[in-house]
């Protein structure tokens, strides 16, 4: 599954919207970004960690990474 895919999903699942992650990523960042700009980032691939990070916190959520058993 894709960048976009994914986080579409977390966002169905958590009742909210990508133009909601956008204003929170503008409003908790030093960028401004709208819901084409992070639309454009997701399809691309070209989304940061740290912008994951705050996606994250934006649906109430944590990013765990752990070893493969």
């Amino acid at each position: 599954m894709n960048t976009i895919n994914e986080v579409k999903m977390l966002v169905a699942q958590k009742g909210t919207t990508l133009t909601y992650l956008a204003e929170y990523l503008s409003n908790n960042s030093d960028k401004k970004y709208s819901l084409d700009t992070l639309s454009k980032k997701l399809r691309a691939n070209t989304i940061r960690y740290t912008e994951m990070k705050l996606i994250a916190q934006a649906l109430n959520m944590e990013i765990i990474i752990k070893n493969k058993d």
